[in-house]
């Protein structure tokens, strides 16, 4: 006689909405890094608090300084 084990996979909503979304966190991820606001304000953090000094900033100011002409802030 011969036993046969099956296993039946169940959906998961939980599961197919956290694939959805983590579809979309990497679509905007990646437009994030496209972005050349984004690429300006990685380049002004790696550099040093006194290069930012010769250039009149500050570190707390640099998102502020490349986001300034988009977003009114």
């Amino acid at each position: 006689m011969a036993h046969v084990a099956t296993q039946s996979a169940h959906w998961s909503p939980r599961a197919a909405i956290s694939g959805v979304l983590a579809s979309i966190g990497g679509f905007l991820t990646s437009v994030a890094l496209a972005n050349s606001r984004f690429q300006k304000v990685q380049e002004l953090q790696a550099l040093s608090d006194e290069q930012l000094a010769e250039r009149g900033m500050k570190r707390e100011d640099i998102v502020q300084a490349v986001f300034s002409d988009a977003y009114w802030i």
